[in-house]
């Protein structure tokens, strides 16, 4: 005979309600949206999530050129080659994740490179 096992606690559901939809939105300007279906609710949610994200990957390029820039003005060469090439890499990866179009990375690439060649 085999062992009956325990009923499963049920746990109750709350309703989804505004307020506790939009409680991860607390500290995004998002949260005087109002949002009416739970398709856009989810939307918001995934919008700050996101935001943040790209926030981050933008700064990262950002230090990136900067360094990029400072090892050129210094004149050091193996620097300055090692910051091109994680710029570049860095850009790239910011193009297949959505976060900056293709052609504004290719003309930021292009750009960096007519500076380093001019070095």
């Amino acid at each position: 005979m085999l062992p009956l096992r325990a009923p499963a606690t049920t746990k109750a559901k709350t309703p989804l309600t505004l307020l506790r939809a939009f409680e991860s939105l607390a500290s995004s300007n998002l949260s005087q949206t109002m949002a009416n279906t739970k398709s856009a609710i989810k939307a918001a949610r995934k919008t700050v999530r996101l935001t943040e994200r790209n926030r981050g990957v933008k700064t990262r390029l950002k230090t990136l050129r900067k360094r990029l820039d400072t090892s050129i003005a210094a004149k050091d060469a193996t620097a300055s080659k090692s910051a091109a090439a994680e710029y570049v890499s860095a850009m790239d990866k910011a193009v297949k994740s959505g976060v900056v179009h293709k052609n504004a990375a290719s003309r930021a690439k292009a750009h960096a490179a007519k500076v380093f060649a001019a070095k």
